[in-house]
């Protein structure tokens, strides 16, 4: 149902953009979320962006570097990501949830930030 790429290898202070892919779905009900789990932690809620795109929400650690948006017709969410630090490596999933309806999940996509 979802579809995440767009992860891969970049140096500190470089970019990589996220995309989310949707199937199968009423996209446009859904809020759209990006988690990331780094080693042995806990899953990290990145951004979210509701159904309509009118608000977003940040991690404080990617406020100002991070960029999440969503395309309704395409059914296609994305987290653009700036200034990307080591820190920020992690495998990123993308998430879309709604009021009684199921929660689905993308599989992963590796970023990782070579210092």
């Amino acid at each position: 149902q979802l579809q995440a790429f767009g992860g891969g290898l970049v140096q500190a202070g470089g970019s990589l953009r996220l995309s989310c892919a949707a199937s199968g779905i009423t996209f446009s009900v859904y809020t759209m979320v990006w988690y990331r789990q780094a080693d042995g932690n806990l899953h990290e809620l990145v951004a979210s962006i509701t159904p309509s795109g009118g608000s977003v929400n940040y991690a404080d650690s990617v406020k100002g570097r991070f960029t999440i948006s969503r395309d309704n017709a395409q059914k296609t969410a994305s987290l653009q990501m700036n200034s990307l630090k080591p820190e920020d490596t992690a495998v990123y999933y993308c998430s879309c949830k709604a009021p009684l309806r199921p929660t689905y999940w993308g599989q992963g996509t590796q970023v990782t930030v070579s210092s």
